[in-house]
């Protein structure tokens, strides 16, 4: 739902900077952002805690009562008991550098480095590239700068098809499970680099790569590579990183570890949003998109050998993993 949220935002972003894009006013394109963040800082001075933060302050009762919110059919006994005995054992409430003094030693470094390796790789494969740039690579495709109709609805279409991918990403997972719906969306977009490098390289006029155009049906094949690509990280990373954002690691330490996955996701995405257009320059589309591919290959690889398979499992089970090696014991 998280990355539901997400993909719905940016479509509205693309809307509203296609409405305003006849007049240029790009002063409210900005500042129409600080509505959003207005509603949810309302919103959420009515949120209650987490049921976990309750337990780790010693309020059991209020931990029942959200508990109960949030899941009406759960054995909130059984929960709640098992999470006070993580507590008993020494796992309540340790500041940030005894957090991440724990995360860098056994059982759980194997966890920090899973966590820091996939959120830097959610971005690095170049998701938002095009999304930033997307109007750019609209346009050279062909598109007039003026036709504002292709600049932005066409960005806005491939994000509307990548929302359809999120809703079977929703029903497959509890079916299929973690690693393989994590894996088919990582293939998809090498599939779709690959898409790319052809398209600009057979297909692509002009001597300035950042001012490129598209031949005949390239323009066609460079669409359905957008589209493949965020078909490929809306069915994948874009759904499944914020699952292994709370299930990579035991309560007392999990949100130090999402926090720890985040940070390396955005400093992968500043990396991406200042060097995309140099290389765009320097390599040309062909280039730039076969670094992006080269990464989503590795990134491949590294799930299929390091991600844990959680489906199924309750989440305070997740210690259990780490303390055997990686692996769920027998």
């Amino acid at each position: 739902m998280y990355q539901v949220a997400t993909v719905f935002g940016i479509i509205l972003g693309y809307l509203l900077a296609w409405a305003l894009a006849p007049s240029g006013n790009w002063r409210v394109m900005l500042g129409a952002a600080a509505l959003p963040g207005l509603i949810i800082t309302l919103m959420l001075l009515r949120s209650p805690d987490t049921p976990g933060w309750y337990m780790m302050q010693g309020r059991r009762e209020d931990a029942v009562r959200v508990l109960g919110q949030i899941d009406p059919d759960a054995d909130a006994d059984r929960e709640l008991s098992t999470l006070e005995i993580e507590l008993a054992e020494g796992h309540g409430r340790p500041s940030v550098l005894q957090g991440l003094g724990e995360m860098l030693r056994k059982p759980y470094l194997r966890a920090t480095f899973f966590v820091v390796l996939l959120g830097f790789f959610v971005q690095i494969t170049g998701i938002n590239a095009i999304v930033y740039y997307s109007p750019q690579i609209i346009k050279a495709m062909g598109f007039d700068a003026g036709d504002h109709m292709a600049i932005f609805g066409l960005p806005a279409l491939v994000q509307l098809i990548g929302l359809v991918a999120v809703f079977v990403s929703m029903g497959l997972v509890d079916r299929m499970g973690r690693r393989p719906v994590l894996l088919i969306g990582i293939a998809i977009m090498v599939v779709a680099g690959v898409v790319m490098v052809v398209t600009f390289m057979f297909g692509a006029t002009g001597q300035d790569p950042t001012d490129v155009k598209l031949n005949g049906g390239f323009v066609a094949l460079g669409f359905l590579g957008l589209v493949l690509f965020n078909i490929g990280f809306t069915f994948g990373f874009g759904a499944l990183v914020w699952v292994y954002a709370g299930e990579s690691f035991p309560s007392h330490l999990r949100g130090l570890g999402s926090s720890v996955m985040l940070t390396s996701n955005l400093t992968a995405n500043f990396i991406v949003g200042v060097a995309f257009l140099p290389l765009l320059k320097a390599t040309g589309g062909a280039g730039v998109f076969a670094i992006l591919g080269s990464f989503a290959i590795l990134a491949f690889l590294f799930v299929l050998k390091f991600a844990p398979e959680t489906k199924g499992r309750p989440l305070d089970d997740i210690a259990q993993y780490w303390q055997n090696g990686g692996r769920w014991p027998a």
